[in-house]
């Protein structure tokens, strides 16, 4: 039995990459504990293999019980793969107001991965509607999703006519030095019909020449990726272009073109693609049951909470700005926001919460991890390259880690349990590495203790506790409550890649 466990060791995604590894056996022992198979990914191509014969329904919008959805509002369905745009009928998506079915029509979109039902009139005010996908939907090879796909939402009381604008791209505008691999990403202010977000709306260009690459639509409805066919050319200054005909679930499209440059440099970026936040990235700190704070803690940024009201925002000594569009603190630098507070606020935060959730979905969805259990679960006293990690376990950092990395370089770490920081103990960043560029999936509670420091963006399906003097920079995303105990939360600057 191995007993000895160094202090320090630097751990380098396989994928290429340098590799100091003196505790080999360990890790050796624990791959083979959880399969052979796990370590080298051949399961993750198996799997993909046995499911490509049935499509899934990987998106739609409005998202799965959203509510105060505009009354023109359009619905839509993203697959997993091309569909036969035959098989994309009312009879295979439908519209349901209880057993009465919505009048409308789809249109299959030009790459067979999307679809959109268009109401033949608005939809009736406050109403629960169901929206359909049947196994009646197949694709060119006749395969059909292994059963019906169905989501729910509700209506407003009113059309929604303002024109949809792009909130944040990737990377930003005038963005220098991104990696030749990155792929190029929009955010909207409201979810985009998907039919209308394609290459042919979507562009990328060297000066005149375009660069061919397939564009993809994101969980939430609000994202859209360019993602080049091979590697982007270095030391290039690129332009991105967002079409008038990209347009709203409500019809409503861009009032004028929207453009944006960037320059490329040399090299490509390690690890992973970049989790897209979507307007979730717009907080600091955002949940749905109620975010707590104990004075003074100091928060650098926006607090939203969704879809609880402002009674759940304890602690804050709220004042309400004179249009209850959102309401000031004391101990915060920026704005928050509660679901009952005035347009466009509860609209605004139901997208929000849904980019959390996507996120959270893709950051937990990433196959064929680069490490595999490592450490047990228990990683203080690292040095981890970039790269994916996964845990059927907590992760508990009971010394000080370091990420050590590029500026560009991207880590995702994915637990079906908890994620402790021990007291006093600390997450470090070095070689230039950044808190936007690291991804926290945790499935269970997120406890950092008292004056310890953490580096990233933590989505987590639960809570998040900040103890007594404890500090972070990155984003608090959580799917239930945010305890802040004289904490301090400082927002990342905007991605560049």
């Amino acid at each position: 039995m191995l007993t000895h466990r160094p202090v320090t060791r630097v751990y380098a995604s396989p994928r290429g990459k340098s590799l100091l590894f003196s505790h080999a056996l360990q890790v050796g022992a624990a791959c083979f504990a959880v399969g052979l198979s796990a370590c080298s990914g051949s399961d993750a191509t198996e799997a993909e293999a046995a499911n490509a014969t049935s499509p899934t329904v990987t998106a739609e919008g409005p998202a799965d019980g959203a509510s105060d959805v505009a009354l023109n509002t359009r619905v839509s369905a993203t697959f997993s793969e091309s569909m036969d745009p035959l098989t994309l009928t009312t009879t295979t998506f439908l519209v349901m107001k209880g057993a009465t079915p919505v009048t409308g029509t789809v249109a299959p979109g030009p790459d067979g991965l999307t679809a959109t039902f268009v109401p033949g009139a608005n939809f009736p005010p406050s109403a629960a509607l169901t929206a359909r996908i049947t196994v009646g939907a197949k694709t060119p090879a006749g395969h059909a999703l292994t059963a019906d796909y169905s989501w729910t939402f509700t209506t407003g009381v009113a059309t929604d006519k303002s024109p949809p604008v792009v909130s944040s791209t990737t990377p930003e505008n005038g963005a220098t030095a991104v990696p030749i691999n990155a792929k190029i990403a929009v955010t909207f202010s409201k979810p985009m019909d998907p039919v209308t977000v394609t290459a042919t709306t979507f562009k990328l260009k060297q000066v005149d020449v375009a660069i061919n690459g397939t564009v993809t639509y994101g969980d939430a409805g609000t994202t859209a990726s360019f993602v080049p066919s091979s590697a982007l050319p270095s030391n290039a200054t690129l332009t991105a272009t967002i079409a008038t005909g990209a347009t709203a679930l409500t019809g409503n499209a861009l009032v004028a073109p929207y453009t944006w440059t960037f320059t490329t440099g040399a090299t490509a970026a390690k690890g992973p693609a970049l989790v897209l936040l979507g307007t979730a990235g717009n907080f600091v700190v955002l949940a749905k049951s109620g975010v707590s704070t104990v004075p003074g803690s100091l928060i650098t940024g926006d607090v939203g909470v969704s879809p609880a009201a402002a009674t759940y925002l304890t602690g804050f000594s709220l004042t309400a700005d004179g249009t209850n569009v959102f309401s000031t603190s004391p101990q915060v630098v920026g704005k928050l926001f509660a679901a009952n507070y005035a347009v466009p606020t509860p609209a605004n935060l139901t997208t929000a919460i849904a980019n959390m959730a996507a996120a959270y979905t893709d950051a937990a969805g990433r196959p064929t991890p680069d490490f595999m259990e490592l450490g047990t679960g228990n990683i203080g006293g690292e040095t981890l390259a970039p790269g994916l990690y996964k845990w059927t376990s907590s992760i508990t950092i009971p010394t000080d880690l370091t990420l050590a990395g590029g500026v560009n370089d991207v880590w995702i770490f994915q637990s079906t349990g908890d994620l402790s920081l021990s007291a006093a103990k600390n997450v470090i960043l070095s070689g230039g590495a950044q808190a936007k560029h690291v991804f926290w999936q945790i499935a269970g509670h997120a406890t950092f203790g008292a004056t310890s420091h953490f580096e990233g963006i933590l989505l987590t399906k639960t809570d998040v506790t900040l103890q007594t003097g404890a500090t972070m920079n990155g984003r608090l995303l959580a799917q239930t409550q945010v305890a802040l105990q004289k904490a301090t939360v400082t927002q990342p600057p905007p991605y560049t890649r």
